[in-house]
């Protein structure tokens, strides 16, 4: 604007022949009067920066806001100037506006990847879901993004040292008796650092906020929904605002530690009761503000790390099992769900001797974003999946409409293969406890090219509820550790596993409307109870029969 107003002021004076005349005449009597005001207004400027702090730090802010904004604003032009170039050329092939479009996907996301880097902060973590999202969003997109699950910048030790002054209200150095100044990780939020508390001696991690996010998260997060909305009108066919709307509802939440520590505590009273089947472990807080947190330092290894798992005669199936314990009951029992299980999130470590049944621990870390799902939400997502083990596609869309909140019935082949990870062969007729072929991830990866399928995605994206977002991420983070484990068993346990906690949680339903609607000597109660009854343990029955021979197939 200050430029804006300085040109126009300068074509003023150079074109208006009255006021040039005017400001001339006048100029005349002192020719150097305009050159002495605008030398003692810089001396002004340049005074207060030196010697005012406060005005110094927020003329160095509107040039980083600036320079943000700039960044973005240049990224979007170009990803938009990509694909409307694209998308309004004719082509003599459909094979041909495949390859156009590939290459639009690919030129676009490492456009948006080094926007993404320049800015750093909420910018990395929108990456690092967009990378996440292997099942749901075109592979040239999800590849491009994945150098950003390691490449967060680091915020330097006297930024840290003067943040956790202003927090804790004591220094770094009289809180710790030691420090490590080089983390031990770095994310897109916070970095961790080990040290020693100076009260007791015990060893602590302490993850500590970027003392930068304080400033530009309000900004970030405008900026990006702005960008979505602009998007959403240059192409109406492919809106993305739930993206925006995600991160809007979540950062602000994962960015207050006092929430991660609650949602730690809770999750790790609550699977007390299933350490073994889970063999989860979660470190204790031992202090949270805000922008600090300081926790119980538990070390362990990538959950895929299988010569670790060999090293230490670790049971790739036993792992694969306890997972899937963890993130079912989570989400069929508890209802409480930890949306952020990515590699870095989980390790594992070894026991010297077995523990609950199990000679190792799996360390849940970074409980920031917890969803709540709702009771009624749980069960019609319980009855679709047991309708797909057992095979019965009326069930199948009955239930996935009403879990997903879809009606346009033409999406629903695109939401069981988003929630099952598979081909819409293998998703509609219910076979997915079979590994994905080679063909059939070619298949995936070829269908999200076509127009069709993509426009039914980005409409059932922009039109599920948000927790529904959620599962379908981690239903997708899971299946990945799973398949990166090798589980020798293969994915039918882990479906059986899963159908038994979806059985619970029909049997606790439908149990719950009959007490509802019948009196406890009603005969309609009974013949209800015992039908419910039978259908609960004739599918667990069937699945422990599995598993038995699951076992034994293990050990030969």
């Amino acid at each position: 604007m200050l430029l804006k107003n300085l040109k126009i002021a300068r074509t003023g004076l150079r074109w208006n022949s009255s006021g040039v005349q005017a400001s001339r005449s006048k100029a005349r009597a002192s020719p150097l009067t305009g050159h002495y005001v605008g030398f003692g207004l810089l001396a002004v400027t340049m005074t207060g920066l030196v010697y005012n702090d406060d005005m110094r730090q927020r003329t160095v802010e509107t040039f980083l806001i600036a320079e943000r904004v700039g960044v973005v604003a240049i990224a979007t032009a170009r990803c938009f100037a990509m694909y409307l170039k694209t998308l309004n050329r004719e082509y003599d092939t459909k094979e041909e506006y495949y390859q156009a479009l590939s290459k639009t996907h690919k030129q676009a996301a490492e456009t948006t990847l080094q926007a993404l880097r320049k800015n750093g902060g909420i910018y990395i973590k929108l990456g690092q879901h967009v990378s996440a999202m292997s099942y749901l969003l075109p592979p040239e997109w999800t590849n491009t993004m994945v150098p950003l699950q390691s490449e967060c910048p680091e915020s330097s030790l006297e930024e840290i040292k003067e943040m956790f002054e202003h927090d804790m209200n004591i220094s770094l150095d009289d809180y710790f008796l030691d420090f490590e100044p080089k983390p031990i990780g770095v994310a897109s939020l916070a970095q961790v650092h080990i040290a020693t508390l100076r009260e007791n001696g015990q060893k602590v991690a302490v993850k500590l906020q970027h003392p930068s996010l304080e400033r530009f998260v309000p900004l970030d997060v405008e900026l990006t929904a702005m960008v979505f909305n602009a998007m959403k009108k240059v192409f109406p066919e492919y809106p993305l605002t739930w993206l925006s709307d995600e991160l809007r509802q979540s950062i602000f939440v994962e960015l207050d530690f006092r929430n991660e520590a609650e949602n730690a505590k809770i999750t790790a009273d609550y699977f007390k009761d299933y350490k073994s089947l889970t063999a989860l472990r979660i470190p204790n807080v031992h202090a949270a503000k805000r922008r600090i947190l300081v926790m119980e330092y538990v070390s362990g290894t990538r959950l895929d790390d299988l010569e670790y798992l060999d090293k230490h005669n670790i049971s790739r199936s036993d792992v694969s099992s306890c997972l899937s314990h963890i993130f079912n009951n989570m989400i069929f029992q508890a209802g409480f769900v930890h949306c952020d299980p990515h590699h870095g999130n989980l390790a594992i470590r070894a026991l010297p001797k077995k523990k609950n049944g199990h000679n190792f621990e799996i360390i849940l870390y970074d409980h920031g974003l917890y969803r709540k799902i709702p009771s009624q939400m749980k069960v019609d997502y319980a009855r679709f999946w047991l309708a797909m083990i057992e095979r019965k596609p009326d069930q199948m869309q009955k239930y996935g409409k009403k879990f997903s909140k879809i009606e346009d019935e033409s999406l629903f082949p695109v939401l069981a293969a988003a929630l099952t990870g598979r081909d819409f062969e293998h998703a509609l007729s219910g076979n997915i406890a079979t590994p994905r072929s080679e063909k059939e991830i070619e298949v995936m990866k070829r269908a999200l090219t076509d127009e069709g399928v993509l426009l039914d995605l980005m409409a059932l994206l922009a039109s599920v509820p948000r927790i529904v977002l959620l599962i379908l991420k981690t239903n997708d983070l899971t299946r990945h550790l799973d398949e990166a484990l090798q589980n020798p068993l293969g994915l039918e346990r882990t479906f059986f596993i899963m159908a038994t906690y979806c059985a619970r949680a029909v049997y606790a339903d439908d149990t719950a409307r009959l007490r509802e609607k019948w009196s406890i000597f009603s005969v309609h109660r009974l013949v209800g109870s015992v039908t419910a009854l039978w259908n609960l343990y004739s599918r667990i029955f069937l699945l422990t029969l599995y598993d038995v021979v699951f076992y034994l197939r293990e050990l030969l």
